[in-house]
């Protein structure tokens, strides 16, 4: 079973991927997750950062997100505690500290982070691969 971080860029796509760049890939990735060939790990603040996006810039209504907010607890993800002096070196490389909590998980736990975001893999490129190249 191949093991990876996904990043907020690459679920948001799995509850609304019309008119989404590499949208094919993450429901791919999202295939795989569900039919067993995936194990996903994020940090423990992904559900919120989804949250947040559903309610302020999609600004979907009540009913609809708590419908994502009982999804997000159904999820199996393994969720992690980044530890902060990593997320502390990788804010200082440039990253936002959220985008840096993710790269600190997966080089904690020695997997890819999954990313639609442009700017990570510049500069976490050993860790951080764009969803649109990854290939499991």
């Amino acid at each position: 079973m191949t093991e990876a971080v996904l990043d907020a860029s690459v679920i948001l796509k799995w509850l609304r991927s019309e008119g989404e760049r590499h949208a094919d890939a993450a429901v791919a990735i999202k295939a795989a997750f569900e039919a067993g060939d995936l194990a996903v790990a994020a940090p423990t603040f992904l559900r919120l950062e989804i949250l947040n996006v559903a309610g302020h810039r999609w600004r979907l209504p009540t009913d609809a997100l708590r419908r994502i907010a009982a999804g997000l607890d159904d999820l199996r993800f393994n969720f992690v505690e980044p530890p902060l002096l990593r997320i502390a070196y990788w804010t200082s490389e440039g990253l936002t500290a959220y985008d840096a909590a993710y790269v600190a998980v997966a080089e904690a736990i020695g997997v890819p982070l999954i990313t639609d975001d442009d700017r990570i893999p510049l500069i976490a490129s050993g860790i951080a691969e764009r969803l649109g190249d990854w290939g499991g």
